[in-house]
């Protein structure tokens, strides 16, 4: 398991006969009225993991968006998707712990795949809890009642210290599903034993996110290069004292980081070298796409993209990159007129020799591509992922040590 080596995974337990809790995350996009899952990749990621699984008794605990969210729904159709997908039934129980749920669990046979409902249908699965507050309560007490093996396969879901993350390894013996240890073992690969030089490329709109991961990989020495692209891209700019008119000025505002062009600043003066931010782009004049300089951009005109001259020198870093690190897209990809820099730099970044995606948008534009298969790891997840790469020891994999730990 690499750097996190102290971790569990199947290869170290013996499953057969065993009843294992299956935590995943099938969080997926979906049609609140028709209840249709409209893409099923973390569905598809899971299968290994639930056919290795053929000699114990599988329970899956997972949970669909959260209170308050319109997609906030009873997983059916999962269950569905997921029967589908394996070629076997997988049998839905309207129930997470109660007395059905426990019934059902009792009378399955090995080989049986079994998935309990939205587990965030009880409220203590919405609480951030610690691991020790988290065994405390009723929902993972009875949830460990039904199960010999926690198995935790939810990526997605690693950065959320909640029960069944980290509670349940507290009381259960707790190891790593096979998505689960891809990932670690992954993103782990990116702070030592990645091919030099590195390259990190951090776009999208979630700005604090990405300064962060480029002040830690830029700090410890893990980059050799930090490309900045998007609303990350406009935060650099706008720290090196362009005016990047009103419109990118006031989305930068209405997300809540005007702030982070103070830290950009601290981090252009300490690494300027290695922080590339191209400054001719794309804007939206007159409802067209015109490319410029940055420094020649009308007050009134927002920044939606690269500009064909600002992508050199971007490609020409890539291209002499051995890992890259793509996490964000380069502008307002959505509309045709604006996704010829992040169509593009994805084309670039897939011929790298080590190359990891951080999941979200990039992702789900890369699969479209059909560039899917070009790419050494796509994680499962974009808050998690992003939060590994900004150094911290996500709550599940904390879990999962501590449980490796105890029960050795």
């Amino acid at each position: 398991m690499g750097t996190y080596s102290k971790i569990k995974g199947l290869s170290d337990v013996d499953i057969s006969g065993k009843t294992v809790l299956l935590r995943v995350d099938f969080n997926s996009p979906i049609d609140p009225q028709a209840g249709v899952i409209l893409d099923d990749k973390r569905f598809r990621e899971i299968l290994y993991t639930i056919k290795a699984l053929d000699k114990a008794k599988t329970v899956i605990i997972t949970h669909q968006s959260r209170p308050g969210k319109k997609d906030f729904t009873s997983l059916v159709s999962h269950a569905h998707r997921l029967s589908e997908l394996l070629g076997k039934e997988v049998r839905f129980v309207d129930d997470i712990f109660g007395t059905c749920a426990r019934d059902a669990v009792r009378n399955a046979k090995v080989g049986d795949v079994i998935m309990l409902e939205n587990v965030r249908f009880n409220a203590e699965e919405n609480l951030k809890l610690s691991g020790e507050e988290s065994a405390k309560t009723v929902l993972v007490k009875n949830l460990a009642r039904m199960g010999d093996l926690f198995i935790n396969d939810a990526f997605g879901t690693a950065h959320r210290s909640q029960p069944t993350i980290v509670g349940l390894p507290e009381v259960l013996p707790a190891i790593a599903g096979l998505l689960m240890e891809r990932e670690v073992e992954n993103l782990s690969r990116v702070f030592s034993g990645a091919p030099r030089p590195v390259t990190f490329i951090l776009g999208g709109t979630k700005v604090d996110d990405s300064i962060d991961v480029a002040r830690h990989v830029l700090t410890n020495g893990i980059a050799d290069n930090v490309l900045a692209v998007g609303v990350v891209a406009n935060i650099f700019l706008a720290a090196k004292g362009y005016s990047i008119g009103k419109p990118s000025m006031d989305l930068i505002e209405q997300l809540g980081y005007i702030g982070q062009i103070e830290i950009a600043k601290d981090i252009l003066s300490r690494f300027g070298e290695k922080i590339v931010v191209p400054e001719h782009v794309a804007i939206k004049k007159e409802g067209a796409r015109v490319e410029m300089h940055v420094r020649d951009i009308p007050s009134d005109c927002p920044i939606l993209d690269l500009g064909s001259e600002g992508l050199i020198p971007c490609l020409d870093v890539i291209k002499r990159s051995r890992t890259v690190v793509l996490n964000g897209p380069a502008g307002l990809f959505e509309e045709s007129d604006y996704s010829f820099g992040t169509y593009e730099i994805i084309k670039a970044a897939a011929e790298a020799e080590f190359s990891v995606v951080g999941g979200g948008h990039t992702a789900a534009v890369i699969e479209k591509m059909g560039y899917d298969r070009k790419f050494t790891h796509i994680s499962t997840g974009g808050g998690a992922c992003i939060e590994f790469l900004t150094g911290k020891k996500l709550p599940a994999i904390a879990a999962l040590e501590k449980s490796a730990e105890r029960f050795t």
